[in-house]
């Protein structure tokens, strides 16, 4: 990322990697309900003339999010936040904290990386994520889906339990439903957030609109969840979609956007965006502002240790 001053020792592939994983899990924490109520919002219309779960029945965010406290407890808003965690701690670690190592890589060591460049490393790292984290992905989705049986039960019990149950019910591709769609989406949303972010913070510092602190963060870091939104929300509408389906019930990604278009017309694409930009805008500030803050105190940290005493 962009704001090193000269005199600051520019933070490691190592500090990024960590810090980007320790950063998402923060962000997840606090903005969880938000992306339950967007999946919940994206899948609804799947069902539509039946008289199970997937009838309508959520209208709004906060809607959603009532409906959900009333019917299923407060704990319904956090279902699969493990499997999540465990999705940031993989998958932001390697979209976020190698997005800078990227960079380089393809510049050969140079440090102007211009916007072709800036893509090609945000679509490769998105890449890598997904081809590591699906399953936990996979998970989070099928969990923040399921509603509450009749009889109490649930599809899945337990995190362990649902990769355990997908594994035995759809063999070991079931947990990388959707890798293609997610791929697609990640390479999207990294190009949208990280280089949003990247060149948003390169202006604002080049013009002197504000230091490299707290308020360039916050608002490069707005600007980049809008944009962000707005260009992966149809994508990220088919992932769920796809991944949440029962087998059998879409051949492909494809076919399942095509059904979607056919049945519910093309604002389909668009359900849950509130939600997404809600959910989206305040997890990227959280996020990166995080990620800024923690970046410099594992470098001050390491400089500390490897400082002769």
């Amino acid at each position: 990322m962009v704001g090193i001053k000269p005199t600051d020792v520019a933070p490691s592939a190592t500090i990024k990697v960590i810090g980007a994983g320790t950063a998402a899990c923060l962000a997840d924490l606090i903005t969880f309900p938000l992306d339950t109520a967007k999946v919940r919002l994206q899948i609804q219309g799947e069902g539509v003339g039946s008289q199970g779960p997937g009838a309508l029945r959520y209208k709004g965010v906060f809607g959603t999010i009532t409906t959900m406290v009333r019917t299923e407890g407060a704990r319904s808003l956090y279902n699969g936040l493990v499997a999540g965690l465990q999705r940031q701690m993989s998958f932001a670690s390697i979209r976020i904290g190698l997005y800078d190592s990227m960079k380089v890589f393809y510049t050969r060591g140079s440090d102007n990386a211009g916007i072709g460049v800036r893509l090609l490393a945000g679509s490769t790292t998105g890449a890598m994520a997904v081809a590591l984290a699906q399953p936990t992905d996979v998970v989070k989705v099928r969990f923040q889906a399921q509603v509450r049986l009749e009889d109490g039960g649930r599809r899945y019990n337990s995190t362990m339990d649902a990769y355990r149950t997908i594994a035995r019910d759809e063999g070991v591709r079931g947990l990388w439903k959707g890798c293609l769609p997610n791929i697609t989406r990640n390479a999207i949303v990294n190009c949208a957030e990280l280089v949003t972010y990247d060149l948003i913070k390169e202006l604002i510092l080049k013009y002197d609109l504000m230091t490299d602190n707290l308020p360039c963060h916050f608002s490069a870091a707005f600007a980049a969840g809008f944009c962000t939104t707005v260009v992966a929300s149809p994508v990220d509408v088919v992932k769920t979609r796809f991944m949440n389906s029962e087998p059998g019930r879409y051949d492909g990604a494809v076919r399942c956007a095509l059904t979607m278009l056919r049945k519910e017309g093309p604002a389909a694409f668009y359900k849950g965006f509130v939600p997404s930009f809600l959910r989206m805008g305040s997890w990227n500030v959280v996020m990166f502002v995080s990620y800024e803050q923690i970046k410099r105190a594992l470098s001050r940290a390491q400089q500390s240790w490897e400082a002769p005493s």
